[in-house]
C-alpha cells in the first residue's frame, strides 16, 4: 500500500535553507572604482596623479581569507590600465593577476570587472598600475586581508585598539610619461626626489596628526613600500615595535626599534602607546642611496599639545645592519590561521629540490639603450598575452619556450631582448638563485606564489652555501631583496597552474626588461589545477575571434 508522506512547510524551508548554507561560496564583497587622472601638489610641486574615485593613495579593500573580491575598473585615462595585486596568490587564476603577459589592457573609456579570491591568506598587501611607469604615478592602495572570526590570532589580548594602513614609498615629482621616454631614450630616472607617507610628503605630511593613540592601548600597524627604487627605514619615535606579520604569515614576535621595508615588501607591526603623553613622529628614510631623503608623520596622544621632540632617530648606516635584521625574522609555526600555500609543509627542509634555477641579473646597452633581464635574456612584452597564447595554442609568432637557460652563461655577451618564458614542472620543489652583481639594491617578488626565503650573503653564490641555509622557519612569503653583489636564495613547489611574473620591483630595471614568466601547466587539465579562461576575459592580438578552446574537465 503506497504511503503519503506530508513534511510540513516550515521543514521544507529549513532543509532548503540548510541545502543553500552547504553549497553557498564564500562571500562577496563589490567596489567599483573610476580611475583618473588629478593634480596634487605634492614635495612643493603640483603634478599629475593617478586617482581612484579621487583619492590617493586609493580605496582600502579589507576583506577576510577567502572572500571573493569583485571590482569593477571603469578606465577614464587616456591610455591603457591593468592593475596588479601584489601578493595574491589567485589560486588557480592567473587570468586575474593584471599583467601584460597575462590580461589585455583596460582601453579608455571602457571597464574590466576582475574577480579574485586571497585563498587561505592572511596578511598585508597592495595593488598598483602595472603599465609603463604608471606606478610611478599613484594608483595605488592597500590590501588588507584578516583571518575568519572562529581562527585564533597569535596576539595577547586584548586585540589592537586600530587597524592602521601606513604606505611609505619614494616619490619623484617627474611625470610618468616623461620617466618612460627617459627610459626609452636610453636615460636613467635619477634618485627620488623625497618619500611620502599616506600620499603626503614634506611639510603636508607632519602639518596634522596621522594617527591618535590613546594611553596604555595596542595599535597594529601595516606597512608597505609601494615606491619604486629605495629601501625605506620604518620607525617610530620613542616607541618599539613588535613585527607580527609579514607579507601573509605570522612572525616569531621580535621587538625593533626600526625595521628596514624594501621596495614591494610589507610587514605588520604592534606598538603600545606606553610612552608619556604627546606628539611623536613616524619616519621613513631612504637607504642605501646618496641624497637620503625622509618624511615625517605625527602621533598624537589624545588630549596632547606637546609636540614632537626635534630629536629625531636616525636610520642605521649601511647594509650590513639590514641583512643581520633579515636573518632575525623567522615563521611562527605554531600560529593558527590561514597559510600562504607554498606546499612544502612546516618540513620544506626535508624535501627533495629537483631543480636549481641560477638567475643573474644582466645589464647592457642595445643600439646605446640601457636593458635589464636575467642570463642575458632581457624580456619584452607581446601583443597578444603570453597566457592567452598558450591557452589558444597560438604561440607561434609570440614567443618561443626556455629560451634562457638554468644557469648564466659562462661569458657575458649581448642582451636577447624577446619574451622570457621559461616552464617549470607541475608540483616539482625548486630552488630560485637571485645574483645581483650591480652596485644597487635590488628586490625580486615572483606571483602566484608564497616561497620560503632560505638565505642571502655577499658575493657569488655556490652548493657550499646551502650550509647556510635556514632550513628550519624561513618566512613564508613573495618578495625578497637582493643586496648589492650579493646573492639570495628562496625555495618553494610549483603547484599553482598558470603563467607567472617574476620580476624586479626596482621598476627602473623592470621596465628595462628584468622580469620573466614562469608558465606552470597542469597535465590532467583539470578544474582541480586550474580555472578555464573567465567568460568576461578582454581579447587581442592573434586570439581576437577565435573559437574558445576545450573546457578544463570538472575536478574529479
Amino acid at each position: 500500500m503506497a504511503v503519503t508522506v506530508r513534511v510540513a512547510a516550515g521543514v521544507v524551508l529549513a532543509l532548503s535553507a540548510l541545502l543553500a548554507l552547504a553549497q553557498a561560496e564564500d562571500p562577496y564583497l563589490f567596489f567599483e572604482w573610476k580611475v583618473t587622472y588629478g593634480t596634487k601638489n605634492l614635495l612643493g610641486k603640483p603634478q599629475k596623479v593617478i586617482l581612484i574615485n579621487g583619492e590617493f593613495p586609493g580605496p582600502r579593500i579589507n576583506c577576510s581569507s577567502n572572500n571573493n573580491i569583485v571590482v569593477n575598473v571603469f578606465n577614464q585615462l587616456d591610455q591603457p590600465l591593468l592593475f596588479h595585486w601584489n601578493g595574491i596568490q589567485h589560486r588557480k587564476n592567473s587570468w586575474m593577476d593584471g599583467l601584460l603577459g597575462t590580461n589585455c589592457p583596460i582601453a579608455p573609456n571602457t571597464n574590466f570587472t576582475y574577480k579574485w579570491q586571497p585563498k587561505d591568506q592572511i596578511g598585508t598587501f597592495f595593488y598598483f598600475p602595472i603599465i609603463g611607469m604608471q606606478r610611478a604615478a599613484g594608483g595605488y592602495g592597500a590590501i588588507t586581508v584578516v583571518s575568519r572570526l572562529l581562527i585564533p590570532v597569535p596576539f595577547d589580548p586584548p586585540p589592537p585598539e586600530s587597524d592602521h594602513v601606513v604606505l611609505i614609498g619614494d616619490w619623484y615629482t617627474k611625470d610618468h610619461e616623461v620617466m618612460a621616454r627617459m627610459l626609452d631614450a636610453g636615460r636613467s630616472v635619477g634618485r627620488p626626489e623625497g618619500v611620502l607617507i599616506n600620499g603626503k610628503g614634506g611639510p603636508d605630511a607632519a602639518a596634522a596628526p596621522m594617527f591618535t593613540f590613546e594611553a596604555g592601548k595596542t595599535y597594529r600597524f601595516r606597512v608597505c613600500n609601494t615606491g619604486i627604487k629605495a629601501s625605506l627605514n620604518f620607525r617610530i619615535q620613542g616607541h618599539d615595535m613588535k613585527l607580527v606579520e609579514m607579507e601573509g604569515s605570522h612572525t616569531v614576535q621580535d621587538m625593533y626599534d626600526s625595521l628596514d621595508v624594501h621596495v614591494g615588501h610589507c610587514l605588520s607591526v604592534l606598538v603600545d602607546a606606553d610612552q608619556k603623553p604627546g606628539d611623536y613622529y613616524m619616519v621613513a628614510s631612504t637607504r642605501f642611496i646618496h641624497d637620503a631623503r625622509s618624511v615625517m608623520a605625527v602621533i598624537r596622544y589624545a588630549g596632547s599639545n606637546t609636540p614632537p621632540s626635534p630629536n629625531v632617530p636616525e636610520p642605521p648606516a649601511g647594509w650590513a645592519w639590514s641583512i643581520n635584521q633579515w636573518r632575525s625574522f623567522r615563521w611562527n609555526l605554531t600560529a593558527s590561521a590561514a597559510r600562504p600555500n607554498p606546499q612544502g609543509s612546516y618540513h620544506y627542509g626535508q624535501i627533495n629540490i629537483t631543480r636549481t634555477i641560477k638567475l643573474m641579473v644582466s645589464r647592457g646597452h642595445i643600439d646605446g639603450k640601457l636593458k635589464y633581464g636575467f642570463n642575458g635574456v632581457s624580456h619584452r612584452d607581446t601583443e597578444t598575452p603570453l597566457k592567452l597564447a598558450e591557452y589558444f595554442n597560438v604561440t607561434d609568432g609570440v614567443f618561443s619556450y626556455n629560451q634562457m637557460g638554468d644557469v648564466p652563461p659562462a661569458v657575458n655577451g649581448p642582451l636577447s631582448v624577446i619574451p622570457n618564458v621559461i616552464t617549470a614542472e607541475f608540483r616539482t620543489f625548486i630552488e630560485i638563485i637571485f645574483e645581483n652583481p650591480e652596485k644597487s639594491m635590488d628586490s625580486l617578488h615572483l606571483d602566484g606564489y608564497a616561497f620560503f626565503g632560505v638565505g642571502m650573503g655577499p658575493g657569488k653564490w655556490s652548493p657550499e652555501l646551502r650550509k647556510t641555509y635556514n632550513l628550519l622557519d624561513a618566512v613564508s612569503r613573495h618578495t625578497i631583496q637582493v643586496y648589492p653583489r650579493s646573492w639570495s636564495a628562496i625555495m618553494l613547489t610549483f603547484d599553482n597552474a598558470g603563467m607567472w611574473n617574476i620580476r624586479s620591483n626596482i621598476w627602473e630595471r623592470h621596465y628595462l626588461g628584468e622580469q620573466l614568466y614562469m608558465s606552470v601547466v597542469s597535465p590532467a587539465r583539470s578544474l582541480r589545477d586550474e580555472y578555464n579562461m573567465p567568460d568576461n576575459a578582454l581579447r587581442c592580438g592573434k586570439v581576437v575571434g577565435l573559437p574558445m578552446p576545450p573546457s578544463y574537465a570538472p575536478a574529479r
